[in-house]
């Protein structure tokens, strides 16, 4: 009875009655295991599901990513080619032109780049280093000092050659420059046969050293209007078309420091004279002579009342103040630093003038015969000079001589 309520109640419990020492035998919990298994599968299932789309919306950022990264690096670089290109062959580059100023010899490549970036003339100056390294043997230094007119339409290596002093093409020009012409005469010849643009040749002129020791310390004087008058050697030069005005310039002071002599510096300091001095005089001599015959003559006067300015404090020569008022006059401009009349005050030696003694500066490039006489005047003991429409001159040792000469053979100048 007990046995069958025993077995009774197990089954009424849903519990199969376990019989231990039956291994054949399963004990499970129905309920319990169905929904450990349920909860656990609905886990791995809900985690198989959420981690793929995870993945994937990652993936896809990093590659937007990658791309924009690599469309914006691509575009720089092309940009920066671009501006490479544009200073080595300059496509878009603007014709405005900007001056560059050397005062000393440029020996590295390099920085006469640098001279060019720091000017705004080319943007990828490490570049144009390297490519300025490969083209070394047309474009490398020196560079020569110098006043230049650059633009970026040069391109690169037009540039660099400019400032070499180079030329800019093959085409050349035989210039005469007969003695006695001024520096404005002489720049517009090299003007009209184009070899080089007037602006250029102005500044170097007035402010570029030059190593020659006829110019070596001739310094920019407010009271002289052109530095280098009196210094250009009048000659027959060939010039390139579109030469540059440093090596233009270069010619003439060259030709000119051969030409004056060891000999001809010795005999002025013997004199008690500078070169400057000479030059001034020998300026002087070639605007008043007729021709070289009467240059010594000439000389030997001015070279008089020099010595004697007690009596004569002025030279008395109209070509000094005929050289400002014919010469330079017409030259200048509205940007003009000074006036004619304010030169006129350093440069007017007529016997009413308050100039004493010699002009502030030459007043036109005399050739070597008019320097010749300026350090060997003739043995004269003559104060005054003066010509007829001839051209014949007439000399005189005082005032009662030349005026009784002159109401006799050009009475027209009293």
């Amino acid at each position: 009875m007990d046995k069958d309520n025993n077995e009774f109640k197990f089954e009424n419990s849903g519990i199969n009655p376990v019989d231990t020492a039956n291994s054949k035998q399963d004990v499970y919990f129905s309920n319990v295991e169905t929904k450990k298994e349920v909860d656990q599968t609905a886990s791995v299932t809900a985690v198989k599901k959420v981690t793929p789309k995870r993945k994937k919306s990652q993936g896809v950022a990093s590659t937007y990513v990658f791309f924009i990264v690599v469309i914006v690096l691509s575009m720089l670089i092309s940009i920066y080619a671009v501006l490479c290109l544009n200073d080595v062959l300059a496509i878009t580059k603007t014709s405005s032109t900007v001056t560059i100023n050397i005062t000393e010899t440029i020996d590295d490549t390099d920085q006469a780049v640098d001279l060019l970036a720091d000017n705004g003339l080319i943007k990828c100056k490490n570049f144009c280093k390297i490519f300025a390294k490969y083209r070394e043997y047309h474009v490398g230094a020196p560079y020569e000092p110098g006043s230049y007119y650059l633009n970026g339409k040069m391109g690169l290596e037009g540039m660099l050659i400019t400032l070499k002093g180079n030329s800019q093409t093959a085409e050349t020009v035989n210039i005469i420059f007969p003695e006695g012409l001024t520096v404005p005469e002489m720049v517009d010849k090299l003007v009209e046969n184009d070899v080089c643009d007037k602006a250029s040749l102005l500044s170097v002129i007035e402010s570029v050293q030059f190593s020659y020791s006829l110019v070596s310390d001739l310094e920019a004087d407010e009271t002289v209007p052109y530095r280098l008058e009196g210094y250009l050697f009048p000659d027959r030069y060939d010039f390139f078309v579109g030469e540059s005005a440093t090596s233009v310039v270069k010619k003439f002071l060259s030709n000119g420091d051969a030409k004056v002599t060891e000999k001809y510096r010795e005999r002025a300091e013997e004199l008690g004279y500078s070169m400057h001095d000479i030059m001034i005089i020998a300026s002087i001599i070639q605007a008043e002579a007729g021709n070289e015959d009467q240059m010594k003559e000439i000389s030997a006067i001015i070279h008089n009342r020099l010595k004697d300015k007690t009596n004569f404090p002025q030279l008395g020569c109209d070509s000094t103040s005929d050289y400002i008022k014919n010469k330079v006059a017409p030259s200048l401009s509205s940007t003009s630093a000074h006036t004619s009349d304010y030169y006129l005050k350093y440069y007017n030696t007529s016997n009413s003038s308050t100039v004493s003694g010699l002009p502030a500066g030459p007043i036109c490039n005399p050739g070597i015969a008019a320097i010749d006489a300026a350090l060997y005047p003739a043995d004269s003991d003559a104060y005054f000079f003066f010509h007829d429409t001839k051209g014949n001159m007439y000399t005189a040792r005082n005032n009662t001589e030349f005026n009784e000469k002159v109401k006799t053979y050009a009475p027209y100048l009293l």
